[in-house]
């Protein structure tokens, strides 16, 4: 079942969600349509468990990151944006606007997690980051957590247009040097300059 959730999900990042039917998906998959509903009610039912998977996954990447032993809350943010960038960049405009306009509830669950979960990690990382003496105090996180998650929802929106000529990996490693600089003390400076060889989002 995994394995098929997987597959579709890549055939939903290429194609998008409206375009693809389930003769398409059974295919794709190489089993008959009758099979195919074995597993998935309709096509609605497809989508929700792709969707389910997909937040599953990245709940899974960034407690990765968050666990990191021997790794402070600079660290952790820049493998957390890492693997946002890394997953992001498989996706398309077409699969968000699917989401948005045929599957509003089914979207409404993945803002929910960006605007809640992935917002919660930012706050506990800024947390940690004042703790270990890196990020400065006299700033309003909630603001800055807030406006985190939204750099993430304009992914694939019109406002991204002006971004399209550089690579995704540019942008969400300029955009984390931009953070990191705002919140840090000399001490998360200190830190961050030390480590630029490491900042590269590029997979080598």
């Amino acid at each position: 079942m995994q394995e098929i959730i997987n597959k579709i999900a890549d055939i939903y990042f290429r194609y998008g969600i409206r375009s693809v039917t389930m003769e398409d998906l059974a295919r794709e998959l190489g089993v008959s349509k009758k099979t195919l509903y074995l597993y998935f009610k309709d096509k609605k039912d497809v989508v929700s468990k792709v969707v389910h998977h997909l937040i599953h996954y990245q709940k899974c990447g960034i407690n990765q990151a968050q666990t990191q032993p021997g790794s402070n809350a600079i660290d952790k943010l820049m493998m957390m944006t890492r693997f946002f960038t890394e997953h992001l960049k498989h996706s398309n405009a077409s699969l968000t606007y699917d989401l948005q306009k045929y599957y509003p509830d089914v979207w409404d669950e993945v803002v929910e997690f960006k605007r809640k979960e992935v917002f919660n990690h930012i706050m506990e990382n800024i947390r940690e980051g004042i703790a270990e003496g890196l990020y400065r105090e006299d700033l309003n996180y909630e603001i800055i957590a807030h406006v985190y998650v939204s750099r993430m929802e304009m992914y694939q929106t019109e406002l991204w247009q002006p971004l399209e000529k550089y690579t995704l990996e540019e942008v969400f490693q300029t955009l984390f040097i931009y953070h990191i600089r705002g919140i840090a003390n000399a001490n998360g400076l200190k830190h961050l300059e030390k480590n630029t060889d490491n900042l590269n989002f590029r997979q080598p």
